[in-house]
């Protein structure tokens, strides 16, 4: 599954626009994963990144011989269940998941080029399979072999799955907390699946400014960002899953109002898209939508501007 497919600023490709795998397009790897993994037998397992393995017992080897029976999400974690052994993949900031319709014969060499794990599902070099691939040289793409997904320490930690929350659970999520909205969002441990592209896309959908006090909110602002969460989310899921894999990305970025478009016009009212950034992410946002004409300070001030 690979890489990405007007106005007065073009949105920037960089680190800042955050084409992070999140909860939408996770669930269209799992289905991939459904609809041409599950039934077939994993024949070998290269692994090219052992700072990817997070696990050593079982060993990957484990695998060889094992039916391919399911592959479902936990939050933005990836699960691929092969008969009760689980191949648990976060593929944090770069990483993605390359589906082959036939995978080359020769082990790859270890350490060389973005592979961090093949697996093939068929003969090598006949069959089928998947890469594990990670860009840039930050290496935080993680995989476990595991026999239950709760052993991976980040599946533990994670909340209710943020498209399984009713209205009345989210307000009940909320309450009492102290931090920015958009902090609270992207908490995997407060809520599963959300990160900071789709959490831009949900405030803005509800018109709530990132630096609102997520305990703070009143009945019809938990209305609107219950719907906002619903509708941004379903959304980008009913386009993303059937795409192919390699169209995914390219998928998200059509489908962003306001994330990664810093400098153009929101498609709502016409103004121009502000941005917030911080040392290793960013947020955008629309003044007029979302925080009654005010542009928000940087990370050094957690006010409005005068």
């Amino acid at each position: 599954m690979g890489g990405p497919g007007g106005g007065a600023v073009a949105p920037r490709p960089d680190c800042h626009t955050g084409w992070v795998p999140e909860l939408p397009e996770v669930e269209a790897l799992a289905h991939h994963l459904r609809e041409h993994a599950v039934g077939r037998t994993v024949t070998r397992v290269d692994v090219a990144s052992l700072t990817a393995l997070k696990t050593v017992d079982p060993p990957p080897s484990a695998l060889v011989g094992r039916v391919v029976t399911g592959a479902t999400r936990h939050g933005k974690h990836l699960d691929l269940d092969c008969d009760g052994l689980h191949l648990v993949t976060h593929l944090a900031r770069a990483g993605w998941l390359r589906w082959l319709d036939t995978t080359a014969a020769a082990p790859p060499r270890p350490g060389k080029g973005p592979l961090a794990l093949r697996a093939h599902l068929g003969p090598p070099g006949e069959g089928p399979g998947f890469d594990l691939t990670e860009a840039g040289t930050q290496k935080r793409l993680a995989v476990w072999l595991v026999h239950d997904p709760a052993e991976v320490p980040g599946v533990a930690r994670l909340g209710p799955d943020a498209l399984a929350l009713s209205r009345d659970e989210l307000a009940e999520l909320l309450a009492g907390r102290s931090e920015r909205l958009k902090t609270a969002l992207t908490d995997q441990s407060l809520l599963a699946g959300i990160g900071n592209a789709y959490s831009d896309e949900i405030l803005h959908a509800a018109r709530l400014s990132p630096y609102a006090t997520a305990g703070r909110l009143d009945d019809d602002a938990l209305d609107r960002l219950h719907t906002a969460l619903r509708e941004v989310l379903t959304g980008a899921v009913d386009r993303s899953v059937g795409q192919h894999a390699a169209r995914l990305k390219g998928e998200k970025r059509s489908g962003l109002r306001v994330h990664g478009r810093t400098g153009l016009p929101c498609p709502v009212c016409g103004d121009t898209v502000r941005e917030v950034s911080f040392a290793d992410r960013s947020l955008q946002y629309c003044p007029t939508c979302q925080t009654g004409g005010r542009p928000l300070a940087d990370r050094r001030l957690s006010r409005l501007l005068k």
